[in-house]
């Protein structure tokens, strides 16, 4: 990823108009849902978590919901997105660790590589900001950091094959942004929603790559049962699990 690009991720007016956009992202509670779902299938408990480019904390928050006492590792590299993390997890303060580490450098790794291994280590929208050959060492470095039977699930935005998948998840959003708009009565129309959609400061950051692509990494590096689990236009979770 450019620095250029990776540094709005720092500006908290960036990570604000992020969080307003994803809540029109189609099928976002399905996604997160399929993301437990997969976790849950061994019924093995997760005691011992990651969640990587954590964001404001979404799916450590899921996780947390679904198993109470597991603690928590939420990792990003924007200090604005930690604290909109620590802000929403406050509740469960004691069982989370906050990391700054910017996993753009193979040296985020090492503060984790001592201590025991994870339960589960899930992304959601964060690695498709990596150039493919980053996010393939990336899923090496996550299994590395899997218990035996663990596993890593990533809720991402993906390339489809086909222009019109992009065409309808990004009229999706704008629907989305339109209709929250008149609910509030803003002043906003569609063309100004439109336009600010489609000139947002991080959309240079995206390095969108098919999830095709992304699940034969995982199985060229040793993950089992790796598939694409749900897809919608270019939305997609796909997991693997560390068996050795």
């Amino acid at each position: 990823m450019e620095p250029v690009a990776a540094e709005v991720w720092k500006l908290a007016p960036v990570v604000d108009q992020f969080l307003g956009i994803r809540a029109g992202i189609p099928f976002a509670q399905e996604q997160i849902g399929i993301m437990l779902a997969i976790l849950a299938a061994h019924g093995e408990p997760v005691t011992r978590f990651m969640d990587l480019g954590c964001g404001d904390g979404i799916l450590a928050a899921a996780v947390l919901g679904r198993y109470p006492e597991s603690r928590g590792t939420l990792v990003d590299f924007s200090e604005p997105m930690l604290a909109q993390a620590r802000a929403g997890l406050h509740d469960f303060s004691s069982q989370l660790r906050f990391v700054n580490a910017d996993y753009s450098n193979p040296g985020w790794v090492k503060p984790f590589q001592e201590e025991a291994r994870f339960d589960a280590i899930v992304s959601g929208y964060s690695i498709h900001h990596q150039p493919d050959e980053r996010k393939r060492v990336i899923y090496a470095e996550i299994k590395d950091l899997l218990r035996p039977g663990g596993w890593f699930v990533n809720v991402e935005h993906v390339a489809p094959a086909a222009q019109l998948a992009t065409d309808l998840f990004e009229n999706s959003v704008i629907d989305a942004k339109v209709a929250q708009e008149i609910r509030t009565g803003g002043p906003k129309t569609r063309l100004q929603i439109t336009e600010a959609f489609n000139n947002r400061a991080d959309k240079a950051a995206n390095m969108l790559t098919p999830v095709e692509i992304q699940c034969a990494w995982l199985r060229e590096l040793g993950y089992e049962d790796v598939d694409c689990y749900f897809r919608i236009y270019s939305m997609a979770v796909f997991a693997g699990r560390r068996l050795q």
